[in-house]
């Protein structure tokens, strides 16, 4: 493991909650509730990401979607892309993903399951593309590495600039007196794959805001935080009105397969 690497690991690990919050929490505060991910219209608006996965996609190709959630960052490339799939560990998110797709009228298959433990399962496709998902994987490199053996010409990777959960740091130090790390970050996970012998370009922008009823940021906050739904109206107030839900700063980190 390189030193990049191994800083990678150890800063991810130093997010555990501790034992005794994670204890007194009245639901878990892992996974994503369905509505924080639901993608009522696929965004058209050109971002590095959506541009350089789509400079990369024929007419009708096929994408292959990370993480999807909801589905995101493959609606956002119908049309040119004509098929998608779809593979994530939880059932209630690829639904939604089977959902919008259907909306949108585009070709879809779902697999259920996490990456790269999944891959085998998964068809090879034009394009890969994974959208905040990097943030949950200590072994990036061989993550990444298995992105690039499922596509034909492209790997897109579009991440917050900082760990999304940052912008929670001061509600742990006003609701559990607990200092939360702040790393690592999208220079680290360039580095990362710099050293696996994976030649990312990076390009940095600020992503559009996204239409998210705002009970539905609270709510999503409040769970994170290991707190109980009548904390939500003290949440509301700390967050401010201008709390966007991640942080807009963005990295798109991509490479071509061969």
């Amino acid at each position: 493991m390189t030193a990049a690497a191994d800083q990678w690991r150890t800063e991810l690990a130093s997010w555990v909650i501790p034992d005794d919050i994670l204890a007194a929490a009245p639901e878990s505060p892992w996974g994503f509730p369905v509505d924080l991910f639901r993608v009522a219209e696929p965004s058209t608006a050109d971002t590095p990401s959506r541009r350089r996965a789509t400079d990369a996609l024929p007419a009708g190709g096929s994408v292959l979607d990370v993480g999807c959630g909801g589905g995101a960052a493959s609606l956002a490339l119908v049309p040119p892309a004509g098929r998608l799939v779809g593979i994530d560990p939880s059932p209630g998110l690829l639904a939604e993903f089977a959902a919008s797709a259907d909306r949108a009228g585009v070709a879809h298959a779902q697999v259920l399951g996490a990456w790269p433990a999944a891959a085998p399962e998964v068809e090879t496709a034009d394009v890969v593309v994974c959208h905040h998902v990097t943030y949950n994987i200590p072994d990036l490199a061989d993550f990444a590495h298995a992105l690039t053996g499922k596509a034909r010409h492209r790997v897109v990777i579009e991440m917050t600039d900082r760990h999304p959960m940052t912008s929670t740091n001061e509600l742990w130090q006003r609701f559990h007196c607990l200092t939360r790390p702040t790393g690592p970050d999208a220079t680290l996970a360039a580095a990362v794959l710099a050293d696996a012998g994976i030649a990312a370009t990076v390009e940095r922008f600020e992503r559009p805001a996204r239409d998210i009823p705002r009970q539905v940021v609270v709510a999503a906050t409040r769970r994170r935080l290991c707190l109980p739904a009548d904390r939500d109206p003290e949440i509301d107030n700390l967050l401010g009105a201008d709390h966007t839900f991640p942080s807009r700063a963005t990295t798109c980190l991509w490479w071509d397969a061969h």
